[in-house]
């Protein structure tokens, strides 16, 4: 089956290109960009000379002839436009962007302070949380990528919310990512003798992805309440660190909670527990598609804490976009990225 990336200079579309070049399963058919047309990925990526791909305008129709799927991996508020080209055509959208994300109308426009896609595309789309998710996506045409700190929360606080323990009251989530989140577009924030030996706070309350934890929340759990959810800055090039602390409605042990974590996702291979009283580390996904989860509960507080880690440019970006053309076209959900970590 061949695919098509379009915002293939990007880190979301070299990351897609990095694991579709071994993929059983999925060719790569064409490369789209808005800018660079006619030279080739390598010349400004040197980690793909061994790749020969041109990289071409973007024209809908031409590529829905040559392609099974396409990868839009392009910056918020590009999608919402292209998205309509495609979606009369004979090809599967996704979207890695967060411009398909937010189902209820005025929410995209005043987080993302963006025009949105038209509503009935956004209707028509499934969010395509794999792990949560599989059943719609196995029939969908256009499917929204989650965010990668959304990722990160969502596969953690899920056990709790889809079985019943979550009061739904003061979820805290406190995020950490590194800078490639940002995109590979510099910044004042980002360069290096910004963010070096430096941890910043940013979006305090205020960012995008807030409502979109808060509405896969409230698919789970309908009594859920507004979220506090802030990010941070950490000097470093890849991962996220999700640590949440969620009000459960019972009395319980440390053990009874790990083992609904380990019961819950005993069949997503993806999703990796710790044992009890170890907690994960960022490295430890490098470069994956795993989700790495440690708990504990305080029996002081009746709190749960979660901490989740993921790499943001993949499970969170371009891995969990393959695992989801993966279950689109009926293939082993793993395919193409069943890959052990980088370490050190």
């Amino acid at each position: 089956m061949n695919v098509s990336i379009v915002g293939a200079t990007g880190y979301g579309g070299l990351e897609l290109i990095r694991f579709l070049g071994n993929h059983p399963h999925l060719e790569i058919a064409s490369l789209h960009t808005s800018s660079q047309f006619g030279r080739n990925i390598y010349e400004e990526n040197a980690h793909l000379m061994h790749m020969d791909y041109k990289l071409e305008e973007i024209d809908a129709e031409a590529i829905a002839k040559k392609s099974d799927i396409v990868f839009l991996a392009t910056p918020s508020g590009v999608s919402s436009k292209l998205i309509s080209e495609f979606c009369d055509l004979d090809i599967k959208v996704i979207d890695l962007s967060g411009d398909l994300r937010l189902q209820t109308p005025g929410e995209y426009a005043q987080w993302y302070k963006k025009e949105p896609a038209p509503q009935h595309i956004i209707e028509k789309s499934v969010y395509g949380l794999a792990e949560w998710n599989k059943e719609q996506i196995e029939q969908a045409d256009i499917i929204a990528n989650p965010g990668c700190y959304p990722t990160a929360t969502l596969l953690g606080l899920a056990p709790l919310f889809t079985e019943g323990w979550a009061t739904g009251e003061d979820v805290i989530v406190d995020a950490k990512s590194g800078v490639s989140g940002a995109g590979k577009s510099p910044t004042a924030v980002t360069h290096y003798s910004e963010m070096n030996e430096n941890f910043k706070i940013y979006k305090v309350n205020q960012h995008q992805h807030i409502p979109e934890v808060e509405q896969q929340l409230g698919r789970w759990f309908a009594d859920i309440k507004p979220i506090t959810f802030n990010t941070h800055l950490v000097p470093m090039t890849r991962g996220i660190m999700a640590t949440m602390y969620v009000k459960v409605n019972r009395q319980t042990t440390k053990a009874e909670v790990r083992d609904l974590f380990e019961t819950v996702y005993a069949n997503h291979p993806f999703v990796r527990i710790q044992p009890l009283g170890q907690f994960p580390s960022t490295k430890q996904v490098y470069g994956s598609n795993f989700c790495d989860i440690g708990v504990d509960y305080d029996e002081r507080t009746g709190r749960v804490t979660i901490v989740s880690v993921i790499d943001n440019l993949v499970k969170g970006a371009a891995g969990q976009a393959i695992q989801n053309a993966n279950i689109l076209m009926g293939l082993k959900e793993t395919a193409g990225l069943w890959s052990a970590p980088l370490y050190p």
